[in-house]
């Protein structure tokens, strides 16, 4: 059983909570995802692992209420357990040798955006942090990227909140100024990271995103998780989370 040692909502609707998971916590990357279930006859759902720290032995994960699962789950209260909590699963994300990155997240998909901001803010890479929402209610993790990113700039599609826009908008500016990235990497809404990847390619501007069908197994048997990327089919469960934006077939 693993235990919730920390429960936080962000937002009415998204919830963070520390699972106390030493050996996955001793393993994670950014990047990876876990799946869980919460009770013995419950469904298994992937989560992005949001954060990890290995001297406390837990693992974060954020969550969207959005089905009978995931309600379930944000009943339960700290100090109550989780029946599993199986990772780290997935191909970390890529850091290695970029210098000067920007780190794109939309709504929720900033919970999975995060921790490779503050991987690569750790490296010393110089990095530009750009999260959307549709509106200031909705709005989370601004502090924590903030305090991992060199540049960060937050829009709302209804100017309610930080600058007025999608994610897109700010981009264009960025790159039509001159500025250029060793990558940028997009996770959010499908159609973000679709827009994402065609305001870079004119640019010729690497671009990653996360892709996160829907998964049962993780382990690449089901075949659940199918993408098309390049022209050939991938299991975004072991060949991915991450894949070349420029190449998937959304």
């Amino acid at each position: 059983m693993y235990k919730i040692v920390k429960k936080q909502p962000l937002n009415p609707t998204v919830t963070r909570m520390e699972i106390e998971a030493p050996l996955i916590a001793k393993k994670a990357k950014p990047g990876q995802f876990i799946i869980l279930r919460v009770d013995e006859n419950g469904e298994r759902i992937p989560l992005t692992v949001a954060g990890y720290d290995r001297e406390k032995g837990t693992v974060t994960i954020i969550f969207q209420i959005v089905g009978a699962t995931t309600e379930k789950l944000n009943h339960l209260n700290e100090g109550e357990c989780l029946h599993d909590f199986v990772g780290p699963l997935g191909v970390p994300t890529h850091v290695d040798g970029l210098k000067k990155v920007c780190v794109i997240g939309g709504g929720v998909g900033c919970a999975i955006a995060l921790p490779i901001a503050e991987e690569l803010h750790a490296m010393r890479s110089e990095v530009t942090s750009i999260i959307g929402f549709r509106n200031q209610d909705l709005v989370i993790l601004e502090d924590e990227f903030k305090a991992c990113s060199d540049h960060f700039t937050l829009m709302t599609d209804d100017g309610s909140y930080g600058e007025h826009g999608f994610v897109t908008v700010k981009l264009q500016q960025l790159l039509e100024s001159g500025i250029q990235y060793d990558e940028v990497l997009a996770i959010g809404p499908i159609p973000m990271m679709k827009f994402v990847s065609k305001t870079t390619e004119p640019f010729g501007v690497k671009t990653v995103v996360s892709l996160n069908p829907i998964m049962v197994d993780g382990t690449g048997m089901c075949g659940g998780c199918r993408v098309t990327v390049g022209g050939e089919v991938k299991f975004a469960c072991v060949d991915g989370p991450d894949f070349d934006g420029h190449k998937v077939d959304y």
